[in-house]
């Protein structure tokens, strides 16, 4: 589980989170949904302490983590992020294995992980493991990007809009590996989007924020689509093409 406790971040003068409670089931999909700058990604990056919070309390798996050396932190959490971030002088294989080779696997080891990842993925090791990611798609590239951030197994997975760079019709795929992807891993996710559709169709659970960092619903899909708990959040999800 991770459970954010009065979870608040400030940069200057400006709030970004205010007082954030959030919980995420193990296992569960969480989407955090909302407004350009209403402190989604700023919340995610604090799960990993790539952002400090001002104030509260961060817990994963009932550990307080607010504490914790952020670097050992991080290659417990997998990231994957929309431009993916592939180390371009690296091939596939490589970069696949850059946490396994941070923690000190054998040789042996990394590549028999290496491949299953890219399998779980949907490429063939066979014909992916040695490409360098100029030679793939935008859709290829996100899945490597998914594959290495699974790299360790990590329970907690962190994806800042990873489709949201994809043309409509990979991302559709993407989405429905995602749905297949996490039904075999059954990984805890935080999910950012900006795209209330993706995060009715992903979702466990969908956090509604507003600017601010203010959280204004935290629900399944179907109460969020059903029962807004505020006008603000009725407004935001009519107001988006797919819903009307």
């Amino acid at each position: 589980m991770i459970r954010l406790e009065s979870l608040s971040k400030r940069f200057g003068g400006a709030v970004a989170v205010d007082d954030l409670d959030l919980a995420v089931d193990d296992g569960d999909v969480c989407m955090l949904v909302g407004p350009s700058g209403c402190g989604k990604t700023t919340t995610l990056k604090m799960i990993n302490r790539l952002v400090e919070p001002t104030s509260g309390r961060i817990f994963i798996g009932g550990e307080d983590v607010t504490g914790v050396d952020p670097v050992v932190l991080r290659r417990r959490i997998g990231y994957v992020i929309q431009h993916v971030g592939l180390f371009p002088h690296l091939s596939v294989s490589a970069n696949v294995a850059t946490v396994p080779r941070l923690l000190g696997w054998d040789r042996q080891r990394t590549h028999a992980r290496v491949d299953e990842l890219l399998e779980l993925v949907g490429l063939d090791p066979a014909v992916y493991r040695d490409r360098y990611p100029h030679q793939l798609s935008g859709g290829q590239r996100q899945r490597v990007g998914v594959a290495r951030a699974l790299g360790v197994d990590p329970p907690v997975l962190l994806m800042d809009e990873p489709f949201g760079a994809i043309d409509p019709i990979n991302r559709d795929r993407l989405q429905q590996e995602f749905l297949r992807l996490q039904s075999e891993v059954r990984k805890t996710v935080v999910f950012v989007t900006h795209d209330i559709d993706e995060a009715v169709r992903l979702g466990d659970r969908i956090a509604i924020l507003r600017e601010g960092g203010v959280l204004e619903q935290y629900a399944p899909p179907a109460e969020i689509l059903g029962r807004p708990a505020s006008p603000f959040v009725a407004d935001f999800v009519g107001s988006d093409r797919g819903l009307k």
